[in-house]
């Protein structure tokens, strides 16, 4: 059964809980408030970094892009292969994005030393600028975010995302493994 709102003050979800309560009584929907809350702080926390990213003349995935290249550390480059599986997107879908971003003089391809068949894609100077740029207004924008919860409450937050992340992507202590599957 539906118990008592996690929340004191109330939010869009404790709506929804209240709703499915009256219209369900029989069905316990309390995995509804958690999961509604993490895909409401999404939506949010995307909404406020697509804003943040505008300011740089970027969308959400050429700044992911732009970072996994300069994450990578000095040259900035890495192979279409290994972009690939860091943003788990589709082959076609990265080669529009690579052409994207290469028209913009944000990225460049180069040869691979090792495999003459091959090209690197790696950041260009005014690329490299710019993504120093974005990532910090990014990470001052996530602190901003942040900012009013408790250091504590943060520590727990993390914590328990962290935790759960792990379960999602099949780490210890899954369900499945809980019971014996």
């Amino acid at each position: 059964m539906l118990k008592k709102p996690l929340s004191s003050a109330g939010d869009a979800v404790d709506a929804i809980l209240a709703q499915w309560a009256r219209e369900r009584p029989d069905l316990d929907v309390s995995p509804m408030g958690p999961i509604g809350r993490i895909k409401r702080c999404s939506a949010l926390i995307e909404q406020s970094l697509d804003v943040n990213f505008a300011q740089f003349g970027l969308s959400f995935w050429e700044f992911d892009m732009l970072a996994a290249l300069r994450r990578s550390g000095a040259p900035y480059r890495l192979s279409p292969t290994e972009l690939f599986s860091t943003l788990m997107v589709t082959s076609g879908t990265m080669t529009h994005r690579l052409k994207r971003l290469e028209a913009n003089g944000w990225i460049e391809r180069v040869p691979h030393a090792q495999d003459a068949r091959s090209m690197l894609v790696q950041l260009t100077k005014p690329g490299l600028k710019l993504i120093d740029a974005a990532v910090t207004a990014h990470v001052d924008k996530e602190r901003a975010l942040l900012q009013p919860l408790p250091a504590a409450s943060l520590v727990a937050l993390n914590t328990h995302l962290s935790a759960l992340l792990a379960v999602l992507e099949g780490g210890a202590g899954s369900s499945e493994d809980e019971q014996g599957s």
